[in-house]
């Protein structure tokens, strides 16, 4: 029954979308990359007459060198529809859902993951108020790699597709809440607030999960104002049971017509990563989580970025270094429990990011990032190249490990794997 009525929601869902085509897809992926650059602010609710409906279905091939033992291939199938639409006047209603399967050694093992990443409606009484009821993906901060304000990450993900920090952000589980945002010509305010509703996490394939983002009870109040032109710092505090407040910024700032600086920070008092993850007794303390860089365009639309990310509940380096030759299963838990919260697992990385549209011929685009962690020096490489057409995309994607069996992304049961990627837009 779960499995019809995913089926049924996904189907629904594209109902109506045959018109859309594989540019529109290319156009969303260029509003995400220039959103990146900007402040979150609360989403305007369309026109009654507005309508949106999508579904997007992808093959993938994958061949990777494994850690320990021989190369191993997968294949996975994905379905992920959007529905958006003007249900009465001032009304949405807004349905987004995914469906994996996953084949281990050609077709041979099946693993399904559904993901219920949105199920909302959206009232708009006012032109400068909006009022959300539902299961709401509320992304924060300015950062590329690592985002210390997105406050409702954490056990959001049930399936990861890919390792691009775009794609972990978008294809998670939304949170049940409550939002109200009051906008104005130089601002906004939102409040919002998540119950709980069910501290029972589900690994059922197609459950909705409710445990994993509303186990416990919390609320997010943000607040941007405009101070001078291209200057409008947002402000954040968060707070739930079983946690102190947590208080948080985003700022950007131009600096000439190709750089853009960015800053996103938060802090208040809480354990360490390693104490949370082994249920240690709490030891809470201020601990502070950043995100800093530059971004530089070029008129070849060429951007690179450049960003420095701190988590001060991580493990500092010697602390790393005795826990990663200690004991195994104590550090693996730690691995496991800091890829849940999507925290760094120690206190200082760098990310390298660069995207580059229209590569050496129109619709060919690179995406690109490494990752390095300064306690260990292990990187993480990865790269895409995408060819767009009309309807559909083919993609060819690289990652590697580099570093010792212990190290933060050497440890990655997966080393070198390739992926050969078919995006089909309905």
């Amino acid at each position: 029954m779960a499995r019809r009525l995913w089926t049924l929601l996904l189907w629904s869902a594209a109902a109506g979308a045959a018109g859309a085509t594989g540019a529109a897809g290319a156009a969303d992926m260029e509003d995400d990359d220039s959103a990146a650059l900007a402040l979150p602010s609360a989403q305007v609710a369309p026109a009654a007459s507005a309508r949106k409906t999508s579904l997007t279905l992808e093959a993938v091939e994958t061949a990777a060198a494994q850690l320990y033992g021989p190369e191993q291939e997968a294949q996975r199938v994905s379905a992920d529809a959007r529905y958006d639409s003007a249900v009465a006047t001032g009304w949405r209603a807004i349905v987004a859902a995914r469906l994996d399967a996953d084949w281990a050694n050609r077709f041979d093992t099946l693993q399904e993951t559904g993901t219920l990443k949105e199920a909302y409606l959206s009232w708009q009484p006012q032109p400068s108020l909006l009022l959300d009821a539902g299961r709401i993906n509320g992304r924060q901060g300015v950062a590329y790699g690592y985002n210390p304000t997105d406050f409702f990450r954490t056990d959001a993900v049930r399936s990861i597709v890919s390792i691009d920090p775009n794609s972990l952000r978008d294809n998670r589980l939304g949170t049940v809440m409550l939002r109200g945002q009051q906008l104005w010509d130089s601002g906004a305010l939102s409040v919002v607030y998540a119950p709980r509703l069910t501290d029972h996490a589900s690994a059922a394939p197609m459950d909705p999960d409710i445990g994993a983002t509303n186990a416990r009870g919390r609320w997010l109040v943000s607040f941007s104002q405009q101070l001078a032109t291209d200057w409008k710092p947002q402000w954040l505090a968060f707070g739930g049971e079983g946690q102190q407040p947590q208080l948080g910024v985003n700022l950007t700032a131009l600096l000439g017509q190709s750089m853009v600086a960015y800053a996103e920070v938060s802090g208040g008092r809480s354990s360490s990563l390693w104490a949370q993850a082994l249920d240690l007794p709490r030891t809470d303390s201020w601990r502070s989580r950043a995100a800093t860089g530059l971004t530089y365009s070029t008129a070849s639309k060429l951007s690179l970025t450049l960003e420095y990310e701190y988590d001060g509940a991580g493990l500092g380096t010697i602390a790393w270094n005795a826990a990663r030759f200690g004991a195994l299963p104590r550090y693996g838990r730690y691995r496991e429990y800091a890829l849940a919260q999507q925290d760094t697992a120690t206190r200082s990385n760098l990310f390298l990011y660069a995207t580059w549209q229209d590569l050496i011929v129109r619709h060919l685009d690179l995406s690109a990032f490494l990752r390095q962690d300064l306690a260990d020096h292990s990187r993480l490489p990865y790269l895409e190249l995408r060819r767009h057409w009309t309807a559909f995309d083919l993609a060819l994607r690289w990652q590697d490990a580099w570093g010792d069996s212990t190290s933060d992304y050497g440890a990655s049961p997966q080393r070198q794997a390739w992926q050969f990627v078919i995006d089909y837009y309905l």
